[in-house]
């Protein structure tokens, strides 16, 4: 043999050894994530490397010498081909909670007939810089874990991972000369990160504690580890300009500019920037992105987002073209394989300045291909469409549906389905994936696993998403569930999803004033909430995804009708009907405390949750009363001008605070009533607002209803306590 067939034949057997190493790393990956579901489904499934199909994901799915063997040309395809089966034939839905174990019946059933699916785009994105405040700022490993699960189940295949990088800047910002105080101070609270990350604001609710950018450092290296693992490519950030306004001290020749102030916050919380063609930004970037690729490694995609709901230094086109141009440059001059990954929210956010002329110019100041723009709203208001397909740039097609965490019926899903179909159709080439950019998680995870499916070749109707959705919530195939979900999907779930749109018993108490968005028919809501109570006989066990129902549904009616009942308050109060007014008062208050008990059927829709997950963080007792501080004020007062935006109507809350700032109004009302005055609107605002602003830095114990009832059984009971109220609701027609 000649050396060079020699060498020739040595290069062809370690791919050979690569690859076969590789497919083994998959199908160990694969085989630990369903052995993190159950054991049971390790003794039962087992995976094979395929082939891609003509370079798409794909999977299949078959029953074979009595195992359910599951195909997929990497791990990540092989986890959409568990999750097919898991859904489809278990009639299960998997939590992207990690305490909610995985329900599977007795007998793993086999699959009926082989399956074959392909993915229709190449790339899946999932979460939003908003995400880590409004659901994640508290979570542990264990909590991670199981959501990288999730995502992997549902074919993401590109998430947002933006844990940790506060280490990286204070390594970045000392070694530039500020001090440690300077620089913990500099950012917020931990709550409130994700705000700080997007350039909005400083300093709220700091200084950041050593012992948090610590752990976080650590965390973001168990889950982008988990992430490969599973195929995904972790979006890493990257310097966007936001730099300490301390700095000016440190390099006073440097063009660093304040930025426009941001949702009523004090001067004093205002952002800085730094111009990207200071030679002060190259060596930013450099510095960044060096420590981030030691700390965390990289995966060549980076989340950059200058200007986030804040004008930039100048609207001009050159200006615009410049900025994108250098910071694109000061990527690539430190990773030469950099691409640049952009949220267009500030297309819809600000689109009354950024016009066609001023985008295609930014846009265009990156070469194409190499910035993926994510469309953030698309079920409300495709921006790809109002820009010409982003001038040449690739993006993904995102769901919104959710604002703050606000935890109310809502959702546009049926229509977003029909878009992702048109967008399919007409978005040519430039179409590269299909994600979702949640604000928060919440507990109803239909729309979200609903808009990922849409990224795999299913093809099914609408009558198969509906039954094959309430089969796996109930757990069997149950025609009342059938009939409530699609009831839901063809007109509830048909509402856009609107900043502050929680019901009624979450908004500021104002007279003769509602805030009440969401315009669906209560019966229609009424008749689900009937259809799902509906369960084949008393001893059948409730699913996690139809306790989730239940509560999700009930609390929403309840929230109507607390709207009547305040409605009526005001109108009693108005022309001095005493009697009716106490009468309604009391009803107010006893809907409060029956919602606040129908969310104690499920952990996740309870306050102490949330808070207990904040101190479990802390090591000192200090330490922890911070971190509940920092979870208090997010779901209350938040800041600034955004009291209530991410408002829960979560049991604890509900009493704790939601209840008792209706009593202020309630008494302030009597009062005037009794004294024969004008009800004094200044003096109640005043007594609310000075309850609100001491209930963030309490740690008193909460106190909360609890039902001593099961979830069924309590619904039926609210049905039936408030049957003539619920049947009496006016329809809305839209």
């Amino acid at each position: 043999m000649t050396a060079r067939r020699l060498i020739i034949g040595m290069m062809v057997l370690m791919v050979a050894l690569a690859a076969s190493g590789k497919a083994g790393d998959d199908v160990d990956q694969a085989m630990a994530l369903a052995g993190r579901l159950s054991p049971a489904l390790a003794s039962k499934v087992e995976f094979e490397v395929i082939e891609a199909d003509q370079g798409r994901d794909v999977f299949s799915l078959e029953s074979r010498g009595g195992k359910v063997v599951i195909g997929g040309n990497s791990a990540g395809s092989m986890a959409v081909g568990l999750n097919r089966y898991l859904n489809r034939y278990c009639m299960t839905t998997v939590s992207w909670y990690a305490d909610v174990p995985v329900e599977l019946p007795s007998v793993l059933p086999a699959v009926s007939e082989p399956e074959r699916v392909t993915a229709r785009v190449p790339q899946r994105f999932f979460l939003n810089y908003c995400t880590w405040g409004y659901s994640m700022p508290f979570w542990q490993w264990a909590d991670w874990e199981r959501f990288i699960d999730w995502m992997a189940l549902n074919g993401v295949n590109l998430p947002l991972a933006i844990t940790g990088q506060e280490a990286v800047w204070y390594n970045v910002w000392t070694k530039l000369g500020m001090t440690d105080k300077q620089v913990r101070s500099y950012f917020t609270g931990p709550a409130y990160l994700p705000w700080h990350r997007m350039a909005n604001i400083d300093g709220w609710c700091g200084p950041l504690p050593m012992e948090w950018l610590e752990n976080q450092t650590a965390l973001q290296q168990r889950i982008v580890e988990r992430e490969r693992a599973l195929n995904m490519r972790p979006v890493l950030p990257a310097f966007a300009g936001h730099v300490p306004g301390a700095l000016r001290d440190l390099f006073p020749e440097a063009d660093i500019q304040a930025l426009s102030p941001w949702a009523g916050f004090d001067e004093k919380y205002r952002t800085y920037f730094l111009n990207s063609e200071d030679p002060l930004y190259g060596r930013i970037q450099r510095m960044f992105l060096e420590e981030q690729t030691r700390l965390f490694g990289t995966d060549h995609i980076y989340g950059v987002d200058p200007f986030n709901e804040v004008d930039p230094p100048s609207f001009e086109p050159d200006y615009l073209n410049k900025v994108s141009r250098h910071i694109y440059e000061s990527l690539t001059a430190v990773d030469p394989q950099a691409e640049w990954l952009q949220m267009a929210w500030f297309l819809y956010y600000e689109r009354k300045n950024y016009t066609p002329e001023r985008t295609r110019a930014m846009l265009t100041g990156v070469p194409q291909g190499k910035m993926t723009m994510l469309d953030y709203y698309c079920e409300y208001k495709e921006m790809w469409r109002e820009h010409e397909g982003f001038y040449g740039q690739p993006f993904i097609w995102c769901y919104l549906g959710n604002f703050g965490g606000n935890t109310n019926v809502q959702g546009r899903v049926r229509e977003a389905g029909e878009r992702i179909e048109r967008a399919l159709a007409e978005g040519g080439p430039g179409l590269v994936g299909i994600g979702s950019t949640l604000e928060g998680l919440d507990v109803q995870q239909f729309p979200y696993e609903y808009i990922l499916e849409k990224a795999w070749d299913y093809a099914k109707t609408h009558e198969q998403v509906v039954n094959e959705l309430a089969d796996r919530h109930a757990g069997r195939v149950s025609h009342p569930v059938r009939q409530a979900w699609k009831l839901l999907y063809d007109s509830v779930l048909d509402i856009t999803p609107a900043n502050f749109a929680a019901p009624l018993p979450c908004s500021f108490p104002t007279l003769g004033k509602e805030n009440r968005p969401v315009k669906y028919n209560p019966h229609d809501l009424i008749a689900v909430w009937d259809q799902l109570m509906q369960q084949d006989g008393d001893n059948v066990p409730t699913t996690d995804a139809m306790t989730i129902d239940l509560i999700w549904v009930g609390r929403q009616l309840l929230g109507d009708l607390f709207l009547v009942e305040k409605q009526q308050l005001d109108q009693a109060f108005m022309s001095n009907d005493r009697n009716a007014f106490y009468d309604h008062s009391d009803r107010m208050i006893e809907l409060l405390s029956d919602l606040d008990q129908l969310g104690s059927h499920h952990p996740h829709c309870t306050l102490d949750h949330w808070i207990q997950q904040a101190r479990d963080l802390g090591h000192a007792t200090a330490l922890k009363d911070y971190y509940e501080m920092n979870a208090r004020r997010l779901i209350t007062t938040w800041g600034g001008s955004l009291d209530d935006y991410a408002c829960r109507n979560w049991n604890g809350l509900m009493w704790n605070y939601y209840a008792k700032r209706w009593e202020i109004y309630i008494r302030s009302l009597t009062s005037a009533m009794i004294l024969g005055k004008g009800f004094d609107k200044q003096a109640a605002t005043t007594a609310i607002n000075k309850f609100q602003e001491k209930w963030p830095a309490s740690t008193d114990e909460l106190v909360s209803g609890t039902a001593d009832q099961d979830i069924l059984t309590h619904c039926r009971h609210l049905r039936e306590k408030y049957r003539p109220q619920l049947d009496a609701l006016p329809p809305v027609t839209r």
